[in-house]
Formats: structure tokens, C-alpha cells, sequence
């Protein structure tokens, strides 16, 4: 069937979608889903946008809309499934798409409290952009918490100062907010959110300020860099200073950061990066041209020496290895087709492969589940692995073909695994 570019068909597209390849992990859990779209507020949090250099910094009342999906116990007759309204990247439309979350359905009190899983999108995005992969880990026992980046969204983009300030604090006032939800006495989150078992997933600005949160200090001189908020606002995410040293936060224990940026425009130093002691999981195309690779996401990772951290490296995609949905069918023949898409990869095919690892990382470590080492110990260039089975179909000791993959569908992928000096 064909879309014509200037009348593309409705999209109606699915966010839950499995090719007949995806790896074994990326399959949905045993959970019902639900979701349910809450508003916080922080009072008192500096107005970048309206700041003044050399004038005292004014403060607002920061609003940001989150949608959290949990696992769910559905009433008799309730079938899994609904549809979300997602904004698009022009900033104007909106459309539907399908998921398997039934919207406010009553939370499972089996197997709870539940860890928790923050998300955090690029510069510009939305809540919605990695929906595929919220819906997917609720579905494995995990309760999801995307944010609307107020400033950063498609509807209301910012100068990226107000982006550079507020990412880090945003990610830990939710986690602030989801851990009261779990604590109170009532509410459609009590008793069913464990915040002490934290884990963040940030793309690109997201995991720009994911690496802050658990310890990543921000280069001397980025303060003064042409992209930075006035009045040294940036000096509180800086590795040294009383602000930035007192919020480290141990109910983080694990990140996942898919083409953090800032490491090839100076953001971020060695000596910056050895403040992260959290187990982390990068992802990065090989050929990301906004975060950078060698000296972006890759130099990240090397230089993050205190941490115990992968990299997971999708040969020859570019900035949007692994995390946006497919692109909506509004968006095919429009200047923000490649906002989501990728030059060589299929999105959904990288979307599966991040369910898979994100799964076997986050259950190794939210859930102590030492059954996933075996999908996170590989060969590292996957082309390298061996696929060997005996005529009864099982595998022989000459086996080393990446775990959870079937037959001839690891390729163009490397998982590289480096020890930390220090552990937390």
C-alpha cells in the first residue's frame, strides 16, 4: 500500500509490536499492564528561560506531566489493550497509537512493591517516545515513570539552557514524587512502588542528565560554554561543588543511557566521569553524529573507571540507535522523519533489541536476578559468536552465540563489558 507524502494514511500504529526475530527478553512479561498520566509540581525551582546574567536568578513553579505504566490486575472482562494520544515532533498533531496498557486500571498487589524506572527523553521529544520499552518493562514487574520535560517537548521548546539545567533535577524530583506515592497510605501507587530499587533511563539530553544524577560532574569550564544558562547556574551540576556532592542518591542503582550527550562538546571530563560508581548500560550507534561515538558515547564509557558498565554498539546507526518508536506514518516524507528513524537499522528491530538487554540489566540489577549474567556475558562482537548444535538440536561446548538470539540475527552488534575500580 502506498503513502502518498503529502496525505499519509493514520497511523494507528502499534507500540507493541515483536518481529519474528526479536531475542528472547524482549518478549512482554506475565503482567497485565496499566497506565495512568499524573501532574507534579515543584515549587521554587530557577526560572532558566527568564534568567538575567548578572541579576539575581527568578524562580517558578515548575509543572511536569508523567506518565507512569505499572503492572496491573485487570476486573473480569477487561481485555489488555488501549490507545494513547502521542504528540508528534512538529509540534502540532497528535495521533493515535495502539499499546496493551488498559488506562487506570487497578494496580497488582502480587509480587509488589515494585522497582522503579524513570525515563527521560531527548531534546525535543515527549513521554511517548519510548513508550514501547515503558510498556514492555511494566509488563516484566517494574513501574515505569516517563516524563514531559516542560520546556524540552515538542509543543514547548525551549532554548536548550533551560534543557542543560533542569534534566538532572527533574529526573530526581519524580523519583522524589514516586517514592511518596509508595509510601502513602493511599493512592493507586501505595505499597506498590519500591523507589530504594531505582533505576534511569535517559536518551540522549535524558541520558545527558541520567550520568549527572548518578554521579557524573560536569566539566570546570562547561559554566562558561556558549550553550550554558546565565549566572554559573551550571556550577550546582559541577563534580565538587557542596550542591551537586550532597545529591547523590543510592536508591539509583542502575542507569541506562542511550546516546548520552555532551561528551564531544566538552560537557563532560575523565575527571568527571570517574564519579559515577552505578552500573550502567550505554547504547550508541556507531556513527552518531549529535552525541558523537569515539569521542562521545564511547569515551563515556571508557572514562567512567569507577563504574561496572557495558556498551551495547549498533554498527552504523546513527543518534537514534535503540530508543524512539518507529516513526508515526504522519511523519514519513516530513523534515522529521529521521527525528525517529534511522538511515540503516529498522527501528523496531533496534526497539526489540533494547527490550532485550534493557530486561537481562535491569532484572540483573533491580531484581538480583543472576539467571540474566548469561545474556549480558558474550562474545563481544556478536559476529564473532558461533552458533554449534548436536543432531538432538542441543547446543555443544563450541556454542558461544550470543544468548537469546536466534540463528543469524546478532549481527551488526557489539556488547562490550568493563569491570569498575570502585563499586557502591
Amino acid at each position: 500500500m502506498a503513502y502518498p507524502n503529502d496525505a499519509p494514511t493514520p497511523s494507528l500504529q502499534r507500540i507493541d509490536v515483536q518481529r519474528p526475530d526479536a531475542p528472547e527478553l524482549a518478549a512482554y512479561g506475565r503482567h497485565d499492564v496499566g497506565v495512568r498520566t499524573l501532574t507534579r509540581v515543584e515549587p521554587g525551582r530557577r526560572d532558566v528561560l527568564n534568567a538575567v546574567e548578572g541579576r539575581p536568578t527568578p524562580t517558578y513553579d515548575r509543572a511536569l506531566t508523567v506518565e507512569v505504566w505499572y503492572p496491573a490486575a485487570l476486573p473480569g472482562g477487561v481485555e489488555p489493550g488501549g490507545t494513547y494520544l502521542v504528540p508528534l515532533a512538529d509540534g502540532v498533531r497528535e495521533v493515535p497509537m495502539i499499546g496493551r496498557a488498559v488506562r487506570d486500571a487497578p494496580p497488582a498487589a502480587a509480587h509488589a512493591p515494585f522497582p522503579l524506572v524513570i525515563v527521560s527523553h531527548g531534546y525535543p521529544g515527549n513521554r511517548y517516545l519510548l513508550a514501547h520499552l515503558a510498556e514492555n518493562l511494566a509488563s516484566k514487574g517494574f513501574v515505569v515513570a516517563s516524563i514531559d520535560h516542560a520546556e524540552s517537548t515538542y509543543a514547548d521548546r525551549a532554548d536548550f539552557s533551560s534543557t542543560l539545567y533542569h534534566r538532572p533535577l527533574d529526573q530526581l524530583f519524580v523519583l522524589n514524587a514516586m517514592e511518596r506515592m509508595g509510601a502513602s497510605g493511599n493512592g493507586f501507587l501505595a505499597g506498590r512502588v519500591d523507589a530504594s530499587r531505582t533505576a534511569i533511563i535517559g536518551f540522549s539530553m535524558g541520558g545527558y542528565g541520567a550520568l549527572n544524577v548518578i554521579g557524573a560532574g560536569f566539566a570546570a569550564d562547561a559554566v562558561n560554554r556558549p550553550f550554558a544558562p546565565p549566572n554559573r547556574l551550571l556550577a550546582e551540576h559541577q563534580a565538587g561543588d557542596p550542591r551537586f556532592e550532597a545529591r547523590r542518591d543510592p536508591r539509583v542503582r542502575a542507569a541506562i543511557a542511550i546516546a548520552p550527550w555532551g561528551m564531544n562538546v566538552g560537557a563532560w571530563d575523565a575527571a568527571g566521569l570517574a564519579g559515577i560508581r552505578t552500573p550502567v548500560l550505554f547504547m550508541a550507534g556507531s556513527v552518531d553524529d549529535v552525541s558523537g561515538y569515539e569521542h562521545g558515547v564511547r569515551a563515556i564509557y571508557e572514562d567512567a573507571v569507577n563504574a561496572d558498565r557495558w556498551l551495547l554498539t549498533f554498527v552504523n546507526a546513527n543518534h537514534n540507535a535503540a530508543a524512539p518508536m518507529p516513526a508515526p506514518r504522519e511523519m514519513w516524507g516530513s523534515e522529521h522523519f529521521f527525528h525517529y528513524a534511522d538511515p540503516v537499522w529498522d527501528t523496531l528491530r533496534m526497539n526489540n533489541v533494547a527490550q532485550h538487554f534493557a530486561t537481562a540489566f535491569l532484572r540483573r540489577q533491580l531484581h538480583g536476578d543472576a539467571a540474566m549474567e548469561r545474556y549480558l556475558d558474550l562474545v563481544p562482537n556478536a559476529s564473532d559468536g558461533v552458533w554449534s548444535e548436536d543432531e538432538n538440536g542441543a547446543f555443544t561446548e563450541a556454542h558461544t552465540y550470543w544468548a537469546g538470539f536466534p540463528k543469524r540475527t546478532a549481527a551488526g552488534l557489539i556488547l562490550e563489558h568493563l569491570p569498575g575500580a570502585a563499586r557502591i
